[in-house]
């Protein structure tokens, strides 16, 4: 069997963002085989994106739910980068313009404070613990690209960077070590009328997971980097002229305004 290329597989994915075409599986001669070369595909899709968007400043965590893992056919999460061009302070403008299908999600984001190398066992929610930096409340970007969720599969949702499309930070908060992460409660607001709540869902195990999976690609989070952990508030769309809040209890707010 020929090596698998990620390069080619990378271009494609390239190709299509540039172009503005609508997401498509990879064809049968590019779809990765295995989870493994879904990740090679990604990091050959960083080496195109970095001298367009800046370099890695984060990671992202997907498909963290029983019932999206279902949906794509896996048993596992999904990991993505987030972009330093594409990370955003609250109370940015969101263009639509820019995007071929923007939709959000509201998150948990955690800055960590120290690198995170492979270590001689794997990162669990107690054991980084201490490498959380700051918190704040934020905002997802997802490209989708129009895509069909029902028919997507998971590799290609991998090379193609988990459909991260960049970030909106909130004012980052410093918690003690005591403060459970666990549990807390969000409310989005679209134009001052409370559209949902949520809570978080275990946002340690949701860094563990994205920490080992760095660590084990030989590309581990490096201290400063940000990581989202997961919806606490599910995908939802916006329209030109929504302003959007996104409150997370004890650790503030983030906003955006869309045009």
């Amino acid at each position: 069997m020929p090596a698998y290329d990620a390069a080619a597989a990378a271009r494609f994915i390239a190709d299509a963002h540039r172009t503005r075409s609508p997401y498509e599986n990879l064809p049968p001669h590019l779809a990765p085989p295995t989870v493994a070369d879904a990740y090679a595909a990604q990091e050959a899709l960083a080496e195109l994106w970095t001298p367009l968007q800046g370099p890695v400043a984060g990671l992202k965590i997907a498909t963290t739910t029983k019932v999206m893992q279902a949906l794509m056919g896996i048993d596992h999460p999904c990991g993505g980068m987030i972009y330093r061009n594409r990370i955003h302070a609250s109370g940015a403008t969101l263009t639509l313009a820019d995007h071929m299908h923007l939709v959000l999600e509201a998150e948990l984001a955690i800055r960590v404070s120290r690198t995170l190398p492979k270590g001689p066992a794997p990162y669990t929610a107690a054991t980084i613990r201490d490498a959380v930096g700051e918190v704040m409340p934020a905002f997802e970007l997802i490209e989708d690209r129009h895509a069909h969720y029902k028919s997507t599969k998971a590799y290609t949702l991998i090379a193609d960077n988990a459909w991260n499309g960049g970030i909106v930070l909130g004012a980052p908060v410093v918690v003690a070590a005591s403060h459970d992460l666990n549990g807390l409660q969000g409310r989005l607001v679209i134009n001052g009328t409370e559209q949902r709540t949520g809570m978080t869902d275990d946002p340690l195990g949701a860094l563990a997971w994205v920490a080992n999976l760095a660590a084990d690609r030989g590309r581990p989070l490096q201290a400063g980097q940000v990581v989202i952990t997961g919806s606490v508030i599910p995908t939802f769309p916006v329209a030109t002229g929504d302003r959007i809040r996104f409150e997370l209890a004890g650790l503030g707010a983030v906003d955006a305004t869309v045009r």
